[in-house]
């Protein structure tokens, strides 16, 4: 089925490059931006500027990568009341609709976000630019913690937001 939708629709078939790609987020703790990052970023991309309607991305990062320069703390965010990364290893999404914006080179995208066994659908801007054999695809999200059952302490905001910086050959 892929390389029938590569052919027809000239879809590139892409991979997030770990080593280039950044996961970062910014959570507010104590009234304090606190700033973190993931990595291990892997999946599948279908892209093609002129396609948008059959791109498709299913990616995931590895939730234990977790790291906020303090040790202690990414300790903490690996336990079960937080990411249970024991039991839930990565925190994956797949797209489900993306469209064409009026600029050049920007996008919406829809799909749905998966954090320990729970499902939300979001909806963000991104843009997408050709980069070494590849794309590099930029956007921002924002969701709350809550709804993912991550953490259950009332110093940290319910709302963080996700930086993507995603290249992929």
């Amino acid at each position: 089925m892929c390389f029938v939708l590569i052919c027809c629709f000239g879809l590139a078939q892409l991979h997030p490059v770990p080593n280039e790609s950044d996961v970062h987020f910014t959570i507010k703790n104590f009234g304090f931006n606190v700033d973190g990052l993931f990595s291990g970023l892997e999946g599948d991309i279908r892209f093609n500027p002129d396609s948008v309607s059959v791109a498709r991305f299913q990616v995931s990062v590895n939730a234990a990568s977790i790291n906020t320069d303090n040790s202690i703390r990414d300790g903490h965010l690996m336990e079960e009341d937080y990411l249970d990364v024991k039991n839930y290893p990565r925190i994956h999404f797949i797209s489900e609709n993306i469209r064409a914006l009026n600029r050049k080179g920007s996008f919406m995208m829809t799909g749905k976000i998966s954090i320990k066994n729970k499902t939300k659908e979001i909806s963000f801007p991104f843009t997408a630019s050709v980069s070494a054999n590849g794309y590099l695809f930029t956007g921002s999200f924002r969701i709350s913690r809550r709804d993912f059952d991550v953490g259950g302490s009332s110093t940290i905001s319910d709302s963080l937001t996700v930086n993507l910086k995603v290249v992929a050959r």
